[in-house]
């Protein structure tokens, strides 16, 4: 009999196919692009300026929820859905300018969705109205969970003549907010809408749940069979692995997956080994969601998050506190999508660019075949092989007594991990990652090759290396650059040209980077209209370092006094390239959240805040501009003429053009003579100064 299919048919396979949670045999590695309070590192300006850098390392950045929250928030009391998109990391404009910058490298946006609760307009029950498209989305206090907040909810909505929905929830309830009724026909559509335009609209590749306990997996499974995403992803917040299994089970449509999870277990285990040590431990056959037949395709792998991460010395929630570049080796070589937090990537970018690029050379997928290879709780090593594509990764963990065999090359070690490549991958290997470097720089060139004869050959003006084109080295040979450049270098056999990489170097001045000094200076909190007794700054560093000892800090007696107004401050050393300060000003009490402001974080000049509104801590300003000329009086004036005037700003111009610039010239005290100085010039002249 002969088979006939309908054109309408035909026309829903690229939907059915598309509809499978995570894509098979994906190469890809993910950025978490945030950490908690990540405020000025996670916003969508700095994160687009990255660009260029992320797109040879991630094809996939996860960001915070987008959407406002009415007052400075990570997004988790999420407000708006369809209408407000000025957010704590930017407004909407800039996030869909970041969205589209990365999309054009190459690199899909995965949205934060918060759906199990949601955060209430004026009362505990009532939800904003938005028009999108013309049509009016609003929830109703008869969305929400009847037993919300154990009854609370429901006791309070029958006192005041609201009426709650009948359906209790569908998972674990959470008394943060109101926890809504995917039951609903109104949730749906709502939640189907909202979805619809995070890809259509916003221009999102995926989703990652929040919160998933919260809700019957079915649910998750209803609302991306109908939105389509290409990357769906669960917090399914549990270290067993079957029921992470059982979850992404029960979001199947029509016997289809619909998302993926991120693989807890597998962060527990790799938690486990590193902060103990305890290398064994690592062999987690049968617990682990990416070692599941049938479940690595739908594993997101990590070993930290922003709500795992330490944050302070009272949130200090459950980190890896040891050999956090270990667990980022073993992270890369294994089956599953890797995650790579932030914090991580910022402290360890080099070590994590290469470990990358093993996984990319090796061409290991989500559901590449991975085995345990010896281990050895005597020696206190394990070792693990997967099988890539291109070739073999081996991860030999913790003690050096293990012998790398003959038929692999190491390419990549650290405390507690070395990283090789089988011969079988041939290709070239460079010793420096992509990235940027002061001075002059030696790259070392191995050849991952079968064969005893191979050489390397490279050019530094990014064309292709061939025989005649390029320069000739022998295996393992050094590469002296003093200037930017790209390189690429490839295998030489028998007079053909193999297992090209590339490599991207910006090369700065030889002299590196200068120690400054910066003061922080806060406007006088102790006046009307906020009447602090006393003021104390809680300073950390880029490291994680305590600056004036614990919570709550210094108390503050160093005063500045200028035009009758008052500014408490305090100086710091910025001690290298990439460090920075950050700040909780606050009024010395001795619980964290009492009478405090927000994270102000990323401090790397002489700054200027003032306290500004209370929600449930205070917000701070950066009033730099408008405060730092009256401060400094007369720095501007770089020509000694006791005033500061355009003659100056010329000054610093031929300074820079001339590159002959004195101290005197370093205005705004960053190290450096730049624009930076210009601006500075230009506002102490609007100040009046």
């Amino acid at each position: 009999m002969k088979k006939i299919i309908t054109t309408a048919f035909v026309a829903m396979l690229p939907l059915l196919m598309l509809a499978q949670g995570w894509p098979a045999n994906y190469k890809g590695v993910m950025l978490q692009g945030f950490y908690w309070d990540s405020f000025n590192d996670s916003k969508w300006a700095v994160l687009e300026s990255q660009a260029d850098e992320f797109a040879e390392f991630f094809q996939l950045v996860w960001i915070p929820q987008s959407a406002n929250c009415g007052g400075t928030s990570m997004g988790y009391d999420d407000k708006y859905w369809f209408t407000n998109y000025n957010s704590s990391f930017g407004n909407k404009t800039q996030l869909t300018s970041m969205i589209n910058t990365f999309k054009s490298k190459g690199i899909g946006t995965i949205a934060d969705v918060v759906i199990n609760h949601r955060k209430n307009a004026s009362n505990w029950v009532d939800f904003p109205a938005e028009t999108y498209k013309g049509v009016t989305y609003q929830l109703k206090s008869t969305d929400i969970c009847k037993n919300d907040d154990g009854g609370e909810t429901l006791k309070w909505a029958t006192s005041r003549g609201y009426q709650l929905s009948n359906n209790n929830d569908t998972g674990e309830d959470w008394g943060g907010m109101r926890d809504l009724d995917h039951k609903s026909e109104n949730v749906q559509t709502n939640v189907k809408a909202y979805l619809k335009m995070l890809l259509e609209d916003l221009g999102y590749a995926g989703f990652r749940y929040d919160m998933t306990k919260g809700y019957s997996a079915s649910f998750t499974g209803m609302y991306n069979a109908y939105s389509q995403p290409t990357y769906s992803v669960g917090e399914y917040w549990d270290g067993n692995p079957t029921a992470v299994k059982n979850w992404i089970d029960g979001t199947k449509v029509d016997d289809v997956v619909q998302s993926a999870a991120f693989d807890f277990p597998f962060r527990y285990v790799v938690r486990d080994a590193a902060n103990g040590n305890s290398w064994s431990k690592l062999s987690s056959n049968g617990k682990t969601l990416n070692q599941m037949a049938g479940y690595k395709r739908y594993s997101i792998t990590f070993i930290e998050n922003h709500d795992t991460q330490y944050r302070d010395a009272n949130n200090q929630n459950d980190p890896i506190r040891l050999n956090v570049e270990a667990g980022n080796a073993f992270l890369m070589i294994m089956p599953g999508t890797p995650c790579v937090f932030l914090k991580h990537w910022m402290s360890y970018k080099e070590a994590i660019k290469q470990m990358i690029y093993v996984r990319q050379l090796a061409g290991i997928h989500n559901m590449s075949t991975s085995q345990v290879f010896k281990v050895s709780s005597i020696d206190n090593y394990y070792v693990h092989l997967t099988i890539g594509t291109n070739g073999t990764a081996l991860a030999a963990m913790g003690s050096t007594k293990y012998a790398i065999p003959d038929t692999y090359v190491e390419v990549v070690s650290g405390t507690n991990y070395r990283l090789a490549l089988s011969k079988t991958t041939e290709t070239a290997w460079a010793s420096k990652p992509s990235g940027e470097y002061s001075g002059k720089q030696s790259i070392k060139l191995t050849a991952v090759s079968q064969s005893d004869n191979a050489q390397l050959v490279y050019t530094l003006d990014g064309s292709e290396p061939t025989a005649s084109n390029g320069t000739i080295v022998a295996n393992g040979s050094s590469v002296n650059i003093d200037k930017s450049c790209t390189m690429k270098a490839g295998l030489l056999i028998n007079g053909a040209v193999t297992g090209v990489i590339t490599r991207h170097y910006t090369i700065g001045a030889d002299d590196g980077f200068v120690p400054y000094e910066i003061t922080v200076y806060l406007k006088d909190p102790t006046v009307a209209p906020n009447n602090w007794p006393r003021v104390n700054f809680y300073s950390w560093d880029s490291s994680e370092n305590p600056m004036n000892g614990g919570w709550p800090g210094e108390t503050i007696t160093d005063v500045k006094e200028v035009d009758g107004m008052k500014f408490y401050y305090q100086t710091y050393q910025i001690t290298k390239k990439d460090y920075y300060m950050n700040f909780v000003f606050n009024q010395g009490g001795t619980t964290a959240g009492e009478h405090q402001t927000v994270d102000v974080s990323n401090v790397k000049q002489t700054s200027v805040f003032e306290i500004a509104t209370q929600t449930n801590q205070y917000e701070v300003n950066d009033v730099t501009d408008i405060y730092l000329p009256l401060l400094n009086g007369l720095k501007g004036d770089v020509n000694g003429d006791n005033a500061v005037n355009i003659s100056d700003v010329n000054l610093v111009i031929n300074m820079i053009l001339s590159g002959n610039g004195t101290t005197a010239g370093d205005v705004n005290g960053d190290g450096t003579i730049n624009i930076g100085d210009i601006n500075y010039i230009i506002n102490v002249i609007l100040a009046g100064a």
